[in-house]
């Protein structure tokens, strides 16, 4: 398996993890009868449970394209040191990004946005190359 699929893959571990640290977190904020209910009060989590809920989020916006980027890359047979670098960067910096937004520091967490996004253009170059 390529570089860019391993990295496909721990993305895909990522989003799980986001998603069980956003689930659970507010589950603990507003306990289980409300979580298990119909949630027609629409309460929005706050403090540790609001950053990784918009962590969550953000990782959203930017899977999407990192998945179409790495499928592209394959299919077209154009697999090559920058998209694989580009894959590892984009896994690194997303891995960053949430432990460094949970922890509410703002200027490292944006630095980490910043690796994973230019690990993402590097694989989207990857196909014109």
């Amino acid at each position: 398996m390529s570089v860019e699929f391993w990295c496909l893959f721990l993305a895909l571990v990522l989003a799980l993890v986001h998603l069980s640290a956003a689930s659970f977190s507010f589950k603990a904020q507003v306990g289980n009868r409300y979580s298990v209910g119909p949630r027609d009060e629409g309460l929005l989590p706050s403090g540790l449970a609001g950053r990784l809920d918009r962590a969550q989020r953000n990782f959203l916006e930017t899977f999407p394209v990192f998945v179409g980027a790495v499928l592209m890359v394959h299919a077209l047979d154009k697999e090559a040191w920058l998209s694989a670098a580009g894959a590892v960067t984009y896994v690194a910096g997303r891995a960053l990004f949430l432990p460094l937004y949970a922890a509410g520091l703002p200027w490292i967490r944006t630095f980490s946005w910043n690796l994973a996004t230019l690990g993402l253009v590097m694989v989207m170059v990857q196909v014109f190359v």
